[in-house]
């Protein structure tokens, strides 16, 4: 009896242990790219390690949010902007119109009015999309509640659309408006909608500056929070209970040279003792100790660590693990930096494409992926080593997700689930 009770402990024990991440975000369970998961593919075709694909009707960047069985994203059909809810069985569950968009894509087919992701607090889940809808709806498919932002907030004038992601934290829905028409940061009761506090952003950025395509983040150390907004020539961080400012980063597009085609598409990685800021167009990172910076931070400032002069990611968001920041370039080019000084380890041109995705790291590896289906599996470390290269028949702008084992990769045309069948 003792035996066959101990046996079962260990197996519930076992249970717990490997019992897997959810994805409730764009970036992950902390926004910062990382998961827990173990056992993951690093090797697929198109004929070996899918579980499945499920066809979407339409084409998104926006990045599955994963919780349980529910896996939420959104597409552009047409001009009908749509919420899908699918299974971890490859079949959709539900599907429901959030709203419609005037125009078909942006730069081609770099992006639509379904890119922002969808995030999930295991009872909700809360959408944005280009035509200005935001939404919570139930797991069952029901609204709950939405309204249009260019009615209450302003028409959105952006020359890319809108694209940036709303962060969720402890019951608040923090919605980020930067755009040449207003320059906004609201932050919303998750359960009701209901406005609770809405901060003008000041800038003088000016060209295309103002069009901000950075999603905002949560920075957290103990009982510490902040809300991080990127874009408009700045990064700053704002109380949560009132928006207003409590530091920023200057000097991104430098006042001396500046530049008029400056916009903010990258986002900032953030982590609790390290942020490190992109900009764009090749230019200036920077990496700076969150616990130390006030007021205006600008090159040596108190609480600045590093701030290289070139090769920025410019699309994807840099990663950390361990003591190494690994910058994605939007070309195919890897870049790995010391997190404590910001001194190249290596740099190394893994692809020829384009890359939009943000990098992943999982059960020990980096994931990358290109837009032209290619995904590079890198080991972590101080020397580049590939562990494969994998390609699938479709095009990926959308950032990779991992749960109960397996990898989720979000195409235009279908939906991705990579692991042992």
């Amino acid at each position: 009896m003792f035996r066959s009770l101990l046996a079962l402990g260990l197996l519930l024990t076992a249970s717990v242990a490997v019992r897997a991440d959810n994805w409730p975000q764009w970036r992950g369970p902390k926004n910062d790219g990382h998961s827990t998961e173990k056992g993951l593919s690093t090797a697929w075709s198109e004929s070996s390690h899918i579980v499945w694909n499920c066809p979407l009707p339409g084409s998104g960047a926006s990045t599955p949010c994963i919780w349980g069985e529910h896996i939420f994203l959104t597409t552009q059909d047409s001009s009908d902007l749509k919420l899908h809810a699918i299974g971890t069985d490859g079949k959709v569950k539900w599907s429901e119109t959030l709203g419609a968009s005037a125009k078909k894509a942006y730069r081609n087919d770099e992006g639509n009015d379904a890119s922002a992701s969808c995030s999930t607090d295991g009872k909700h889940v809360f959408t944005f999309i280009g035509s200005g809808g935001v939404t919570a709806h139930d797991f069952d498919g029901k609204k709950v509640w939405g309204f249009d932002a260019q009615s209450k907030y302003g028409k959105f004038e952006i020359q890319f659309g809108i694209h940036q992601t709303p962060v969720l934290y402890k019951g608040r829905l923090y919605l980020s408006l930067l755009h040449r028409k207003a320059q906004l940061l609201v932050a919303l009761d998750a359960v009701t909608g209901n406005e609770i506090w809405k901060h003008a952003r000041k800038s003088d950025g000016r060209g295309e500056s103002p069009d901000v395509y950075a999603s905002p983040f949560i920075w957290e150390k103990g009982s510490e929070a902040l809300l991080i907004s990127h874009g408009n020539d700045y990064c700053t961080a704002h109380n949560l209970e009132t928006g207003e400012e409590v530091w920023r980063v200057t000097e991104l597009n430098p006042k001396a040279k500046y530049n008029n085609a400056w916009r903010a598409v990258s986002s900032p990685l953030v982590t609790p003792d390290l942020i490190v800021v992109p900009s764009c167009k090749r230019g200036v990172t920077v990496a700076i100790d969150p616990t130390k910076v006030k007021g205006s931070v600008g090159p040596s400032a108190t609480g600045e660590i590093w701030r290289l002069t070139k090769d920025t990611p410019d699309v994807p968001s840099p990663l950390l693990v361990g003591d190494i920041v690994y910058i994605m370039g939007e070309g195919g080019t890897l870049y790995a930096y010391e997190a404590a000084t910001g001194k190249m380890i290596y740099e190394q041109r893994i692809t020829n494409m384009r890359h939009r995705a943000n990098p992943m790291f999982a059960d020990g590896k980096i994931y990358l992926v290109g837009r032209d289906g290619m995904t590079v599996v890198v080991k972590p470390g101080r020397e580049f080593e590939k562990l494969a290269e994998n390609k699938l028949p479709d095009n990926f702008t959308a950032s990779p997700a991992t749960a109960n084992g397996r990898i989720y990769l979000r195409g235009f045309k279908s939906l991705w689930a990579i692991g042992e069948k």
